[in-house]
């Protein structure tokens, strides 16, 4: 459909082209830079090496054989040697405006994949700050990405209830006589990490001794049945809570939560520990560091500490064994209450529904630094199933702050950005920067809009504050650190997500004041104009899609939401939509909707909204 099938009938014109010979040339069609017509084909050049002649030549001569056919109006060669192919933008525009008003869009559904998506996954002993937002939002775009392609997805948070971070809660509270309530007014994840957490890290630097403690707590936590454990999951279950309170807000939703505590004590660890054992991929250690220690053969790594705790690396083995359908599944599941708009569900032992969630492909969202212990993950999970690619950990830059956010948390750091710290206290609470994101869209709204409705400007500003958060952790290549500035974050221009929702509002508005409603069965759109661009942008949603879903890559559709929204504003600026005589208003107005539904259906796959009014 649309600006993929054009695509397609401009390869398909090549191969018609192509003399027997020349048949085998692995040639690419793809869009064109500006200036260069629709489309652009490399042939010429592939062909130039075997036959010895310039790519020049060659592109003249298949473009004398090459036939425009469909959506192809035009074929040519340019000097360069490249093919070059011209839409015909009225029988696109027909195309692309049914395919906005049927909702496909042009999104051709690959071979669906049985897909696992885990994402977010933050210790269960503080608040969200700012760089697992980046987690949540990249995880959920690409979970919603996936789904819209036509991939069945499960979406999966890992509860990391029995690691070292919530055993220092525990210790704190047990041994440092701090309060198990926080003061009125401050929430309880915030309480653990910022108040909890960060005096028992303080207390082990005066005094070592007390990191004996944190043994003795993990060994209990993870044996269960015991007033330690007991504690532990009092602490995760409440912290959880919060956690999952403020993913909500950033708009994103899972189907199960899983957790540690089950995987270990579901016998899942032994299993997959023996196998391990058996294949001869762990080995005890008897000498060194190490003594008493099981441990990755040829890798060194800790598996198993020499008092018998598993590792992090050790705990994900058998998780990423039981995503990959690898084992049995032990688990029962029962209701999660509270997820607005989709039935959430946890892991228990000893009772719950059965359910199936393990996936053919398994996607770990996880950030760069944890790369290496990835690395192992996926190549066992490899060695287990006896195929490679299947487990994916889809990687992303940290975040950072800069230097004026950190100096205004207490920290100076020469000028230098600032790593977050859950033990120093240094970080911005994802629910702190969505109040402030919020609070400055609402006075923005309320100037531009003084009669608004109060709750309506407030919904308003949620979302146009929760996509400037979103927008900019999904903006960058997922490879680059983001570094958050809390001031520069609260600005509203430039490329941001506001401007593209104020696109879509300001086409709500077109067709709210149109004297008459457009009518796509009577549409006759024609060729060229100030339309074309336009044309051209809303008919490559589904390649968008496709090239996002293929790379795993959130901000394709970032950049296309961007384009499209600046193709509208150039259109906008050039034409009058109403005015000029009923078929030419007629074709607009369908335009203009078509672009509508577009822009909202680009932006909910990033879980931004799409406002009528700003």
């Amino acid at each position: 459909m649309s600006f993929g099938r054009f695509l397609r009938q401009a390869r398909s014109g090549v191969l018609g082209a192509l003399s027997g010979a020349q048949r085998g040339a692995d040639f690419e069609v793809g869009p064109a830079r500006p200036g260069f017509g629709d489309a652009a084909c490399n042939a010429p050049f592939l062909l130039a090496k075997k036959e010895g002649r310039p790519p020049a030549q060659i592109a003249q001569e298949l473009a004398s054989r090459c036939r425009a056919e469909g959506l192809v109006l035009w074929c040519r060669a340019h000097p360069s040697g490249y093919l070059n192919f011209g839409a015909d933008d009225a029988a696109l525009a027909s195309e692309s405006v049914r395919a906005a008003l049927d909702g496909t869009f042009g999104i051709e559904p690959p071979e669906p994949v049985r897909t696992v998506v885990e994402h977010t996954s933050v210790n269960p002993n503080k608040a969200l700050h700012v760089g697992h937002a980046r987690n949540v939002v990249v995880g959920d775009c690409v979970s919603r990405i996936l789904a819209r392609a036509g991939h069945p997805v499960s979406v999966l948070n890992y509860v990391d209830d029995s690691g070292l971070q919530v055993a220092d809660v525990v210790v704190g509270l047990q041994k440092l006589g701090v309060d198990s309530e926080p003061p009125a007014g401050v929430p309880y994840d915030r309480y653990c990490g910022e108040e909890i957490y960060v005096r028992t890290t303080a207390a082990y630097e005066r005094d070592p001794a007390l990191k004996g403690e944190r043994g003795r707590v993990l060994s209990e936590m993870e044996s269960g049945g015991n007033e330690t454990a007991d504690l532990a999951e009092s602490v995760t279950r409440r912290v959880l809570r919060r956690q999952l309170e403020t993913c909500w807000r950033l708009g994103a939703s899972y189907d199960c939560i899983n957790y540690e505590s089950h995987i270990l004590r579901s016998g899942l660890w032994e299993s997959v520990f023996a196998d391990l054992k058996e294949k001869g991929l762990a080995e005890l250690e008897s000498a060194g560091d190490n003594a008493g220690c099981w441990v990755l053969r040829g890798r060194g790594k800790v598996l198993v500490r020499s008092g018998g705790t598993a590792t992090y690396t050790a705990k994900d083995i058998p998780y990423a064994a039981w995503k990959a359908g690898l084992v049995a599944d032990p688990f029962g599941y029962r209701p999660y209450p509270g997820q607005p708009g989709r039935q959430l569900w946890e892991s228990e032992l000893g009772g719950g529904e059965r359910r199936a969630y393990p996936g053919e492909r398994v996607i770990t969202v996880v950030d760069s630094r944890q790369s290496a212990p990835q690395a192992i993950v996926r190549s066992l999970v490899d060695v287990f199933k006896g195929s490679e690619g299947s487990y994916v950990h889809l990687s992303y830059g940290p975040v950072v702050l800069s230097p004026e956010t950190a100096r205004g948390l207490g920290a100076e750091t020469g000028g230098k950005k600032a790593q977050m710290s859950g033990r120093r206290g240094l970080y911005v609470s994802a629910d702190s920067v969505c109040d402030l994101l919020e609070e400055r869209a609402l006075a923005e709204v309320a100037r531009r809009n003084p009669g608004m409705d109060p709750g309506a400007a407030r919904e308003v500003a949620r979302q146009v504050g929760l996509g400037t958060l979103r927008y900019e952790m999904i903006r960058p290549d997922l490879e680059r650190p983001v570094s958050f500035d809390l001031e520069k974050s609260l600005s509203l221009e430039g490329d941001t997500a506001p401007y593209i929702q104020y696109a879509h509002a300001r086409a709500c508005r077109i067709l709210e004041k149109a004297p008459s409603a457009p009518d796509p069965g009577s549409m006759r759109p024609a060729r060229g104009g100030p339309e074309r661009g336009l044309v051209l942008a809303v008919s490559k949603m589904g390649e968008a899609v496709s090239d996002a879903e293929r790379n795993l890559s959130p901000k394709v559709v970032a950049r296309y939401c961007r384009e499209l929204a600046v193709e509208f504003n150039s259109f906008y600026e050039r034409a009058r939509v109403v005015g000029t005589d009923p078929r030419t208003d007629n074709f607009r107005l369908c335009l203009v909707d078509a672009f509508r539904l577009t822009m909202a259906s680009a932006l909910d796959l990033l879980g931004i909204g799409a406002p009528e009014r700003m």
